[in-house]
């Protein structure tokens, strides 16, 4: 830690104009937060240099959180297109067979993407789910058994429907979407809580008997998913007849895909919002497009070797949201991708799916630009137990834009500090850097 003390002080001053006035060096060195035990890497690029302003432990790994999220959206954003796919699908005779791509947006409450709804709901043939929900693992490598219970940890699956989430909403009375659930919440004398509990191996919710006066809340609370669930809530949402059938059947065969919701909308949702359960469904997609069968790892192993492979540093990655801690990507190779991305993404999309410091999104509350001013960074967020990490683009009051990189690990000490720490630094670089 004292090296980076030193380091930071004198590169730091060194790259940024009017130095002995900003006196950043100082409040490094006096920073409490800085000194207490745990590990950090910080890069900083001028694209416009040869080298960069200043590197610390940039060669090392880390656990970025929903840093991940930034490989998602790059291998997304250049495979997938303007549309996703939603649907997979074969007519034969009197009968339409049907099975998942991956694709997050059938009835979820906040995405409206319709297509496969209206497909099914149109169609005068007899309606068949081919199950491929067993191509793909509910919960990430390394994902903790009690997420269950919290809407960051929905599960993955091939036909996603609402979101995989229970909806619970109340003010005066509980609501939920979808009504389906109904009959499956169960008041409970013994339970304490105060918003809705599913029990943990079953689609069961557990309420307390009496709310109290105070109680108004909205939540989602994921269920687990099969393919004999979704064709029980599309039956429930059409008024048709489903019936799961074998994947087998299908296998092998090539499928009319349906086109579906723009990709743009989803991006937008999952890097403001960091969702997790988009950005895991987006690495399935991209899977469904190359193969026609869902795999994490297939989507992962083709990025690495096609779009990735001039990074310095291996990714070693392993889901799309970033919740597994067996992810592991350096600060220069973050760095490496933010250029990718400006490069390849146009600036206005950039700007407009990425959260803004102090206007949108995960930093809504933090980096706020000076009064009546734009917004000056725009930048991914990464948290896990344990795990700070923020990466994206820094804009400078003298109009150049920056790349950096800022990852913290094993730091036994409140976010938020270390969040004001950055905020600091980032602040004075926005304001001095020429």
């Amino acid at each position: 830690m004292q090296r980076f003390l030193l380091a930071l002080s004198s590169c730091l001053l060194l790259a940024i104009s009017s130095c002995s006035s900003l006196k950043v060096g100082e409040a490094i060195e006096q920073s409490e937060v800085f000194n207490t035990s745990g590990f950090t890497g910080f890069m900083l690029v001028d694209p416009e240099k040869d080298k960069p302003l200043y590197a610390l432990n940039e060669t090392l790994y880390f656990v970025p959180a929903s840093n991940t999220k930034l490989f998602t959206f790059y291998t997304s954003y250049k495979l997938l297109g303007e549309q996703v796919n939603a649907l997979n699908y074969l007519e034969s005779g009197d009968s339409l067979i049907f099975w998942g791509t991956g694709d997050p947006s059938l009835l979820h409450p906040d995405i409206k993407g319709g297509q496969a709804l209206e497909l099914l709901g149109k169609s005068d043939k007899k309606l068949y789910l081919a199950d491929n929900f067993p191509q793909v693992r509910a919960n990430g490598p390394g994902w903790s058994w009690s997420w269950y219970t919290y809407y960051f940890g929905a599960e993955r699956s091939a036909l996603p429907i609402y979101g995989n989430v229970v909806r619970f909403s109340k003010a005066n009375d509980l609501s939920l979407y979808p009504r389906y659930f109904d009959k499956l919440l169960y008041p409970d004398p013994a339970f304490t809580g105060t918003q809705p509990l599913r029990k943990q191996f079953e689609n069961s919710f557990l309420l307390p008997l009496h709310w109290p006066d105070t109680a108004a809340f909205q939540t989602d609370k994921p269920f687990i998913t099969s393919a004999h669930l979704t064709a029980s809530l599309l039956r429930d949402t059409l008024g048709k007849a489903i019936q799961v059938i074998p994947y087998d059947i299908v296998k092998g065969r090539k499928p009319k895909k349906l086109p579906g919701l723009g990709t743009a909308q989803i991006y937008k949702q999952m890097m403001e919002d960091s969702d997790n359960f988009l950005a895991e469904q987006l690495l399935l997609l991209v899977s469904d497009l190359l193969t026609d069968s869902l795999s994490t790892a297939t989507a992962i192993d083709y990025a690495k070797k096609n779009l990735l492979d001039d990074l310095i540093h291996e990714p070693q990655w392993a889901d799309g949201s970033g919740l597994s801690s067996d992810n592991k990507f350096t600060p220069k190779s973050i760095i490496e991708l933010l250029g990718k991305i400006r490069a390849e993404v146009p600036e206005e999309t950039i700007f407009d799916v990425f959260p803004a410091g102090g206007t949108k999104g995960t930093i809504r509350s933090w980096y706020k630009p000076d009064e009546g001013q734009p917004a000056y960074i725009y930048a991914k967020t990464g948290t896990l137990n344990n795990s700070i990490c923020l990466s994206g683009y820094l804009l400078t009051k003298s109009g150049k834009t920056l790349y950096f990189s800022f990852m913290h690990n094993n730091y036994p000490i409140p976010s938020d500090d270390l969040k004001r720490e950055m905020e600091k630094i980032l602040y004075r670089i926005h304001q001095h850097y020429k």
